[in-house]
């Protein structure tokens, strides 16, 4: 044991994510979890757009958080005088003037805050409604930054600040192009950003990691819309590595390999692909040609599949049974949901990246 002197404290720091302590120490510590979250980061950049673009909202926003908090004040100190004037009183609280006085007081303070709070309340979804509204600026920039952040885990060497997204985003709102229409300039920024961001990013990473990141973007804001599954984006990345060919429906040709099988059981699992297994059996003449092609992701895919499938989940059928063919592949899915300029790859331009460093030396 340590004697310290009163008043001493001491600040530990850690970047272990929900880090285990004991209980002992969470009951004799303040513990303060400082990390970003895709919602926390989303509220702040929020924040950010508001800011830029309806100034007035987030000041009056503010504001009313201020009122909120002065009025819940006053009836907190209201409520303590009461009770103390009632605990300390002796004798007949009837005879106590000025209890009564105060009873009073605090009685048409308590009507005039409430109904101060109920408007707050009532005001406060209607500016809630409006900042809404750019709502789809905020998850974009969310979910960048975080895309991003995640590369760190493909090399450690890919580090990038807060701050520096920040930087980004402030400057992609006052390049992207002005509209007096809100869902055309939300959309404006959106697409602004993105470009930006991806551009950023791809200019610090090694090449064999770019087509990586383009992907994850992709499939990153299309699951965000909806236009992916949580559990498509699962076969897609594990594919059957989870199952026992033990355990599944046994395969019905030779030529198909064990893994390639188990791929097909797990995509079976999906409502487009509810059939595969049994059209495979009844049709393998056309499904070997198919699979035996030099490209199988230009050519016609067996009953009925090349009309009835959109791009990405043409790329599942090529991940389950070429995985060699799925980079062409993917690159049709990028330039068919993000654009042709995501696929094609960023040239890097020297004079737009010396802009941009004189910007930073400007902050």
């Amino acid at each position: 044991e340590v004697d310290v002197m009163k008043g001493y404290m001491l600040y530990v720091t850690t970047k272990i994510p929900n880090p285990a302590y004991t209980s002992e120490i969470f009951a004799r510590t303040s513990v303060i979890d400082f990390t970003v979250t895709m919602k926390g980061l989303g509220d702040q950049l929020l924040g950010l757009v508001i800011m830029k673009e309806k100034s007035e909202l987030e000041s009056e926003r503010m504001k009313l958080m201020e009122d909120v908090t002065a009025n819940k004040k006053k009836m907190k100190e209201l409520e303590d005088n009461l009770l103390y004037r009632l605990t300390s009183t002796k004798g007949s609280l009837v005879d106590d003037e000025s209890l009564i006085q105060v009873l009073r007081t605090t009685k048409a303070t308590a009507e005039e805050v409430s109904y101060k709070l109920t408007t707050a309340a009532e005001t406060g979804i209607k500016i809630t409604a409006a900042r809404e509204e750019f709502r789809t600026v905020a998850t974009r920039g969310s979910i960048l930054y975080f895309l991003i952040v995640e590369m760190s885990m493909v090399n450690c060497m890919y580090q990038t600040s807060l701050g520096q997204f920040l930087d980004l985003f402030d400057s992609s709102m006052q390049r992207s192009a002005k509209s007096p229409i809100t869902a055309k300039r939300i959309g404006n920024i959106v697409e602004y950003l993105t470009f930006e961001v991806f551009k950023y990013a791809c200019r610090g990473l090694y090449e064999s990691d770019k087509f990586l990141f383009t992907l994850l973007l992709a499939l990153k804001i299309e699951l965000d819309n909806g236009r992916v599954k949580h559990h498509e984006f699962q076969t897609l990345i594990k594919g059957g590595a989870a199952l026992d060919l033990k355990a599944v429906q046994p395969k019905p040709f030779k030529w198909i390999t064990d893994m390639t099988w188990l791929n097909l059981v797990e995509l079976s699992k999906l409502m487009q692909f509810s059939e595969v297994l049994n059209q495979i059996s009844r049709n393998e003449k056309a499904w070997r040609i198919w699979f035996e092609s030099d490209a199988p992701e230009e050519e016609v895919i067996p009953d009925g599949y090349s009309n009835s499938l959109d791009t990405f989940r043409k790329l599942l059928l090529v991940r389950c049974w070429c995985p060699d063919r799925v980079l062409p592949q993917a690159r049709k899915y990028v330039a068919e949901s993000m654009g042709v300029k995501y696929a094609e790859g960023v040239i890097l331009d020297v004079k737009a990246m010396w802009e941009e460093s004189k910007r930073s030396e400007e902050r």
